[in-house]
């Protein structure tokens, strides 16, 4: 099947439309001061169960608009429904937290022993987005990406840590999720275009 052209605009709402979904859910049915506890369970269930669905919309999206479903995304899809799964029949906040750990932790880890068996995982990934860049630029990029995602794994079970369902400050780590895991994942994107500039991206595109 011939893909589809790509728009950024709708892959970034394909990548990041459920969370903002789960976001403003929570912000609707969040619990007012002082009435913390049955009203935090509810609130995170409820937001949980619109990330699920917001989830699989994405999926669909993807297949409909740009003919594929990426192996990132199959991923990500399948670690909301299972620990989303497990916080709707738990009431427990903390398995939709434990979710960015498992993503973060399984996509350093394989890019992290890829390099080391001699494979840059991504260039399979996204070798279309990145045209031009050499071996030795994908394998940077792997490294690069590799640690970020373990890095995020440490900062997403601090905060989980600190901010949780128990303590009545689930919506503190929410918020730490939009404001800023988010944004720090588009600076260290752009942070890494020197390097992939002088390792050939978009040379190939030139010579065209």
């Amino acid at each position: 099947m011939t893909k589809k052209k790509k728009s950024g605009a709708l892959s970034l709402l394909i990548d990041y439309g459920p969370m903002l979904a789960f976001f403003l859910a929570y912000r609707a049915w969040r619990p007012a001061p002082g009435s913390e506890g049955v009203g935090d369970v509810v609130a995170v269930t409820k937001s949980t169960m619109v990330f699920m669905v917001a989830t699989l919309i994405a999926l669909v999206v993807s297949k409909w608009r740009l003919g594929r479903i990426a192996p990132m995304l199959w991923l990500s899809s399948g670690l909301v429904v299972f620990f989303g799964g497990l916080t709707v029949l738990l009431h427990d906040a903390t398995w939709v937290q434990i979710k960015p750990t498992a993503i973060y932790l399984a996509s350093g880890l394989a890019l992290l022993i890829g390099l080391m068996r001699g494979h840059a995982l991504l260039k399979i990934l996204l070798e279309d987005a990145f045209a031009g860049l050499s071996d030795e630029g994908w394998r940077k990029l792997s490294r690069n990406w590799g640690w970020f995602f373990l890095v995020l794994a440490a900062m997403n079970e601090g905060a989980r840590y600190l901010y949780n369902q128990a303590n009545h400050n689930f919506d503190t780590w929410l918020a730490l999720k939009l404001y800023l895991f988010m944004p720090l994942s588009f600076i260290f994107t752009f942070a890494n275009m020197p390097m992939l500039l002088k390792h050939g991206l978009g040379k190939e595109e030139e010579a065209e």
